[in-house]
């Protein structure tokens, strides 16, 4: 994941202060060099870096850190403070026309995975936001594109205007808009061209369209795993055609991060998105309060509820509460959760988020065994017979052996599950018994 070898970097130089007690200026002053190599070896630009650190080390030589009982929290304070203002400060979120449709224009270099960034942006809006999306093919060059954009369509079952790669780029964005118009389509996404590097003939194409249609956003969409080559790309932009904001891809990858630390203080523009796994779903608002908190290892509690709220049908939640209150919670049950909290992200994701969890815990979660493990649970539960997910007590031997064969599994698999499934319910019965039951009562009152 992004960040992490800059997090692991930054987290042992606050490791080494905490067992101090007051910090003296040499302390500081050591841990303020860790700090800037971490940083620099991350890809973070020099500049960004030297305003970083002079602004850090001024505030934490100042009289309030130094008298503190507990310094090394104080200068975790000052840094993710710091580290949240270099990123971006407050969320940046998207414009929106008075007079719809909006128009956003997306541009980028090749490769910067422009293409799937429109078609997660049109499924976000949709999903999150209740719009209407209309997809523009623009780039008429690439062999394929407009192809791409028509798969993604269909996938995330949202209109994709294209009129052939013989078509003037232009003449496709103004005849998009127009049909947006007629057919109540709002915002209207162009997915333009891109180039390997950027040239005279890419930056007036880019213009043309921008003068022609008057987008309202114009998103930079850079490959967060190409580092100051992506900053360089995004000031280049910027200063020809004025960006409005980054979305950044990849953040999943195996990346050091400076693109992602460094293009705000560079362009003066916000990041507003990042892509953040190989899903179409997998965009996320950029929060940089909430990314400057799990660089640190402060965890993520408010994205994690975000996506538990996305992903938890509310509906069933209520259903499920009930049944656990009557003790009827079954297979089934078990199944539908299980599936639910699978939307949410792998495992490793969702511990991320939590605070205090290091790397080695992740890595013990996200192993091969324990995917397969996962695996295991949904197929053992679906080899199963209806009556059995409702009463597993009636699971004997010769069922095993079915269900075992039927999953692709060993039987001490299936006895596994069910050993871990009736502890589940025996934790659940004491939860809604007496006293426990009368406090989940007044709570629900209260609520």
């Amino acid at each position: 994941m992004a960040f992490e070898s800059l997090g692991d970097k930054l987290q042992g130089v606050f490791k080494k202060l905490r067992g101090k007690g007051k910090l003296n200026e040499k302390d500081i002053k050591d841990a303020m060099r860790e700090i800037k190599l971490a940083l620099l070896e991350a890809d973070v630009n020099f500049k960004v870096v030297k305003d970083f650190v002079n602004t850090v080390s001024e505030k934490a030589v100042g009289q309030e850190i130094m008298e503190s009982l507990t310094p090394a929290q104080q200068l975790v304070k000052i840094v993710n403070d710091e580290l949240t203002q270099m990123i971006g400060g407050e969320t940046a979120r998207l414009e929106f026309s008075p007079k719809p449709p909006t128009v956003i224009m997306m541009c980028g270099l090749q490769g910067a995975g422009k293409t799937t960034a429109t078609g997660k942006l049109a499924l976000n809006m949709s999903k999150q936001m209740g719009k209407r999306p209309l997809m523009v093919a623009c780039d008429v060059y690439r062999p394929a594109a407009i192809k791409q954009l028509e798969v993604l369509g269909k996938q995330v079952q949202i209109p994709v205007f294209s009129m052939g790669d013989g078509t003037d780029p232009v003449i496709i964005a103004k005849e998009a808009v127009a049909h947006a118009v007629k057919h109540g389509n709002d915002p209207v996404i162009l997915d333009t061209a891109g180039r390997l590097h950027i040239d005279e003939e890419l930056m007036d194409e880019l213009k043309n369209i921008k003068e022609s249609v008057n987008p309202t956003e114009i998103l930079l969409v850079v490959d967060a795993m190409t580092g100051q080559d992506a900053v360089n790309a995004a000031k280049a932009f910027n200063e020809r055609l004025d960006i409005t904001g980054v979305i950044l891809s990849k953040l999943d990858g195996d990346t050091r991060g400076g693109a992602a630390l460094s293009v705000k203080q560079v362009t003066g523009k916000p990041i507003k998105y990042a892509s953040v796994g190989e899903k179409l779903s997998d965009l996320e608002q950029f929060h940089p309060d909430r990314m400057a908190s799990r660089i640190l290892g402060m965890g993520d509690v408010l994205t994690l509820i975000d996506k538990a709220q996305d992903a938890i049908d509310e509906k069933k939640a209520q259903e499920l509460e009930a049944k656990i209150r009557r003790q009827q919670f079954d297979l089934n049950d078990f199944l539908e959760q299980f599936r639910q909290i699978k939307k949410m992200g792998s495992f490793s994701q969702i511990l991320g988020m939590l605070p205090g969890i290091d790397k080695k815990m992740l890595d013990a979660v996200d192993t091969e065994e324990n995917a397969k493990r996962l695996v295991h649970i949904e197929a053992i539960i679906q080899s199963m017979t209806e009556e059995e997910r409702s009463k597993p007590s009636i699971i004997g031997a010769s069922r095993k052996v079915r269900i075992a064969k039927g999953s692709g599994t060993k039987v001490q698999d299936v006895n596994q599950l069910l050993k871990q499934f009736a502890d589940m319910q025996k934790m659940m019965k004491q939860l809604t018994g007496g006293k426990q039951n009368r406090i989940l009562k007044r709570l629900r009152k209260a609520h």
